[in-house]
């Protein structure tokens, strides 16, 4: 307890480039996070534009989407401004905001996947009760609790935080995690642990509604030729979003606890940031592109302004 300070400001560790270096990608990570705005964008507003697309669906992918431009605003404009600096600091409030976001937008994407597979079990295992059970009362609750959910469980772990004595100031990770926080206390905090482990056992339910969920589908297609062009047409871009989402998070969670020091430093921030870089930009163009309706509009609405 001696060593105990007032911490008004952390250490990020990770960007260990020449100048030269810092600059390129500095460029390329400005482009990327440009192209994810775009794809993003390019689908929410051809589905808020177009009454047609009004449906549990597209209204989930279009949160989806909404989810990824949150979670990425937590991270790439801090990390541009670290490639331009000599000191990769944060203060504490900034720490704690942005783990707050970025964590909470992780905990939306897996709530809004859980949501769109409870749409896609109605749609394909109860096609006759579909909009008796999806009614837009049940979709905005579904919205509602995609969003809120992830908020309520990341707003109490971070209060928690603001209990702890900390002991350091150095957070080996390219952004700021209340894990990785919690871990500079000078002593084990049950408040704090007891609630990462409620919230960890919210989203393992969510995990096994999800299961359960794909083994009803599965089912069902097995014995229905139109239920298996449903589930090839709207369930693949979720399951490959899923299972993106899915070894993205396993990443984060085993440098988070394990520290992985073995691999590259390069190889380790990839881990740290994956789900960061890739959903964000591959769920937008797995279902412009998989989805017939939104790609139609996307493909007429282009064609139109060339001609």
């Amino acid at each position: 307890m001696d060593n105990v300070t007032v911490v008004t400001f952390f250490t990020l560790s990770g960007l260990n480039y020449t100048v030269q270096h810092k600059f390129i990608l500095f460029t390329l990570t400005l482009l990327y996070y440009f192209i994810i705005w775009l794809v993003n964008a390019v689908v929410i507003i051809t589905i808020l534009l177009d009454r047609k697309l009004h449906e549990a669906m597209y209204i989930l992918l279009c949160n989806l989407c909404i989810n990824g431009l949150y979670g990425t605003a937590g991270f790439y404009p801090k990390f541009l401004m670290d490639l331009l600096s000599s000191s990769h600091v944060i203060s504490y409030a900034e720490c704690l905001l942005q783990s707050f976001v970025i964590h909470s937008s992780s905990g939306g994407d897996l709530s809004v996947l859980a949501v769109m597979a409870y749409d896609r079990y109605v749609a394909i295992c109860q096609p006759l009760q579909y909009h008796c059970v999806m009614t837009t009362q049940r979709i905005s609750l579904l919205v509602a609790f995609s969003w809120l959910l992830p908020f309520f469980c990341m707003f109490i772990n971070t209060m928690t935080l603001f209990q702890l004595k900390l002991c350091g100031s150095h957070i080996s990770k390219l952004y700021c995690s209340n894990s990785l926080v919690g871990k500079l206390a000078c002593s084990i905090s049950m408040t704090n642990t007891g609630v990462a482990y409620f919230n960890i056992a919210i989203y393992i339910v969510h995990f096994v509604c999800l299961m359960l969920s794909y083994v009803y589908l599965l089912r069902t297609c097995r014995t229905s030729k139109q239920g298996r062009k449903k589930f090839m047409q709207t369930c693949v871009p979720h399951l490959i979003s899923l299972l993106n989402f899915g070894f993205a998070v396993l990443f984060d969670l085993m440098y988070t606890r394990f520290g992985l020091r073995m691999l590259s430093q390069s190889l380790q921030n990839f881990m740290t940031i994956e789900f960061l870089l890739i959903p964000p930009l591959l769920n937008p163009l797995v279902y412009g592109f998989k989805l017939t309706k939104i790609r139609n509009k996307i493909l007429v609405f282009f064609f139109k302004n060339r001609n």
